[in-house]
């Protein structure tokens, strides 16, 4: 049925395809205006709609770059605001976004705004800091970025795929070709020669691009309320809530540790109401297990801290799952190094 339904949608992907490469060209002849920025731009994003690891990369970058004055400047996907939004103690995820607020809970160090116009929030951000980190934003030609790490998701580059509707490609796999580096994420560890060898085949890059792989690294679980950690899961019963695009992985690295997990799934950036988690409450306080645990992803965890959510959820043991990437030994040196260079070397002007 829905291979049917992708061929139905096939001339919606083409007229969709025209546009965007009338679109691009538009911005390659700069009939369209792409602004550049007298001071380091790092954009992370994708060729396809969620899922790809664009948080955790990003994160790893704020790590990377600690010796600056970073900030990162996002969309703020699902927000129930306007304009341009600079998080502070009385952001939440409504006024921010879920991601932007995952990263000003965990990096209070840095800066976290919110803007559709990118173009305005670096003017608004670049006086006061040295770097600018640009989550989810490659179709964002407005701006034009410095350096751009563009991420493949490594099971779905097995698999044909098709611009949206029919798929869920942004725009043509081709398009990799405006990337300075590709970082291949949710790689097994190691990747073997011959995945290797036909990723590397299917994205030809130049000899001025990077390729490099990542795997999926887990934290220690976290209380969603207090902050104590559960280091042993035990052979609990899992409870699992996500609204994420690719629940997947996590259910495979959950079921290493007990095989019995209910999985309650949204779609990504879900906005959970109060039904939804008395549904996963009621199931939890009927299933006769003695040891039992609700289990949701940080990203998720953002969501379920307003009030009309918190108040149910507070006497319950829900934690919630961290997650980093760790590139491969014989990549990260490069890909740190490149990144690192390109920051020294990118001067204000003036």
């Amino acid at each position: 049925m829905f291979t049917y339904l992708r061929l139905l949608l096939l001339p919606f992907s083409l007229i969709y395809g025209l546009i965007i490469l009338v679109r691009n060209k538009l911005y390659d002849w700069k009939v369209f205006k792409s602004t550049a920025f007298d001071l380091p731009v790092i954009c992370v994003g994708n060729l396809v709609v969620g899922g790809s690891g664009k948080t955790p990369t990003t994160e790893y970058l704020v790590r990377l770059l600690s010796n600056y004055k970073v900030a990162i400047l996002s969309r703020g996907y699902g927000r129930k605001t306007k304009g341009f939004v600079l998080a502070d103690e009385k952001a939440t995820a409504a006024t921010i976004g879920d991601e932007p607020m995952q990263y000003y809970k965990k990096f209070p160090k840095i800066t976290v705004a919110v803007c559709e116009d990118r173009v305005k929030g670096i003017n608004l951000l670049k006086a006061n800091h040295d770097v600018i980190l640009l989550d989810d934003a490659y179709q964002h030609r407005a701006v034009k970025a410095g350096f751009t790490v563009l991420l493949f998701e490594f099971a779905k580059l097995k698999n044909f795929q098709f611009l949206l509707p029919a798929g869920n490609l942004r725009e043509p796999f081709s398009n990799y070709n405006r990337t300075n580096a590709v970082l291949i994420t949710k790689s097994p560890s190691p990747v073997n020669i011959v995945d290797q060898i036909e990723i590397r085949r299917k994205i030809d890059l130049t000899l001025d691009q990077r390729l490099s792989f990542s795997s999926i690294k887990y934290g220690e679980l976290i209380h969603l309320f207090t902050n104590e950690t559960k280091v042993n899961i035990g052979n609990n019963e899992i409870f699992l809530l996500t609204g994420i695009a690719n629940p997947k992985p996590l259910v495979e690295y959950l079921s290493q540790f007990s095989s019995n997990i209910h999985s309650f799934e949204h779609p990504d950036h879900h906005d959970f109401t109060v039904q939804d988690i008395k549904v996963l409450i009621k199931a939890f306080n009927e299933h006769p297990a003695k040891e039992k645990i609700i289990i949701t992803t940080e990203k998720d965890s953002q969501r379920l801290l307003g009030d009309n959510l918190k108040d149910l959820l507070l006497n319950l043991p829900i934690f919630y799952l961290p997650i980093e990437i760790e590139l491969a030994t014989k990549d990260k040196i490069t890909f740190d190094q490149n990144i690192l260079d390109y920051v020294a070397n990118t001067k204000r002007i003036g």
